[in-house]
């Protein structure tokens, strides 16, 4: 099964660091074999609370969107917007329709 990073951003108190962050760790991500699938954009907030950026990435499976994420890489990638940027992230499991 797939795996996807959903990651709601609530607060992003320094545009740069955001941008380290994601210049340092896309290609990690995608080393992993992360996809973007949302990444900012127009969007309309419809019911609970509106996030100033939404980010989603696909995975080849659930396991290796976890290794990703607890890899040494990412967290130092992370270390440079975690102080100034409030988000949830959560990391799925997809399913098979078929």
């Amino acid at each position: 099964m797939k795996g996807y990073w959903v990651a709601l951003y609530k607060e992003i108190d320094s545009a740069k660091n955001l941008k380290d962050y994601s210049k340092k760790v896309t290609p990690i991500i995608k080393n992993f074999g992360g996809k973007p699938l949302v990444r900012g954009g127009e969007y309309q907030c419809l019911e609970g609370e509106d996030f100033a950026r939404t980010v989603i990435w696909e995975f080849p499976s659930y396991e290796r969107a976890i290794k990703c994420h607890d890899s040494k890489e990412y967290q130092e990638g992370w270390a440079l917007a975690k102080d100034t940027t409030k988000r949830n992230l959560q990391i799925i499991q997809g399913f098979n329709t078929e």
